[in-house]
């Protein structure tokens, strides 16, 4: 680990970002060029003690997982990622078609949309979501292990169906499940897919009976009716942007102009009081 270059290097990128270039507001004048350090460590959800530490040459080695994190919030494009990895002491992986680094151009259209959306990988792994999307479908970035996949969760997690009526469950098995065959008609050695594809008939009665109707149907834009706790029920558009050659989707969710739904989304992540919402 080269922790003065590491140092160096996590400072200059700081610096030549503005706030405008993250998703965040201009604020208060700057004395400083740059990122705050603060600012740094909010987008890569750590502590500012920690990525301090880090800029001044102090603290233990970080993870992979928390280097990608700050590769994400500094905007550093994929070569740029494996070089702060080097320089802390860890061997990127071999590039493959599927990624989980999110390149600068799909975070800059993130940054700036005023809707829910989130990046998510080919099998269903929620890389980052903005706020109006964590209010919306919750913090999928959290998980672990299989549980990383949405499908997997869908079909052996009870608890990631209660966002929506359960007269659409069936349809959204059926989106899964051919999904995961339109994943493994591109690239049939692809062996990621194929050990998701195991665990799911192994743990998942349901998903079997799906898999084997040899269904194959890829909605790239489709309506989603989401029961949200606070808002109740919202019907919403779900556009897919499609980055093939990282093996990512853009989902980005918005209302018809005009409806209740449209009305309700401007609620998200506001603390709801008496009858504040549209009726």
């Amino acid at each position: 680990m080269d922790r003065s270059q590491l140092a160096d290097f996590l400072r200059r990128r700081r610096e030549a970002l503005q706030p405008e270039d993250v998703g965040l507001g201009p604020g208060e004048r700057r004395r400083t060029k740059g990122l705050r350090r603060e600012e740094v460590a909010l987008l890569a959800h750590m502590s500012t003690d920690y990525y301090a530490r880090l800029e001044q040459q102090r603290g233990p080695q970080p993870s992979e997982q928390l280097l990608t994190a700050l590769a994400r919030a500094l905007r550093l494009s994929l070569p740029e990622r494996d070089h702060l990895l080097r320089l802390a002491g860890h061997t990127p992986a071999p590039h493959a078609r599927r990624t989980e680094h999110v390149n600068p151009a799909l975070m800059r259209v993130l940054d700036r949309l005023d809707t829910p959306a989130q990046v998510m990988s080919d099998l269903g792994v929620t890389l980052v979501q903005n706020d109006l999307a964590i209010a919306l479908v919750g913090d999928q970035t959290r998980h672990t292990g299989m549980a990383r996949h949405l499908g997997y969760r869908w079909f052996t997690d009870p608890a990631e169906r209660e966002i929506y009526p359960p007269e659409d469950h069936a349809h959204h098995s059926r989106v899964y499940a051919a999904g995961m065959r339109a994943v493994l008609a591109r690239d049939p050695a692809d062996e990621r897919a194929l050990h998701l594809l195991a665990q799911l008939q192994e743990h998942s009665p349901e998903f079997a009976e799906l898999w084997a109707e040899h269904e194959i149907a890829v909605n790239f834009s489709e309506q989603k009716r989401v029961a949200h706790p606070q808002l109740g029920l919202l019907e919403l558009w779900c556009q897919v942007l499609i980055n093939a050659d990282e093996g990512q989707v853009l989902l980005v969710y918005t209302a018809t102009p005009g409806t209740e739904s449209h009305d309700k989304l401007r609620f998200l992540g506001v603390p709801i009081h008496g009858s504040t919402l549209p009726s």
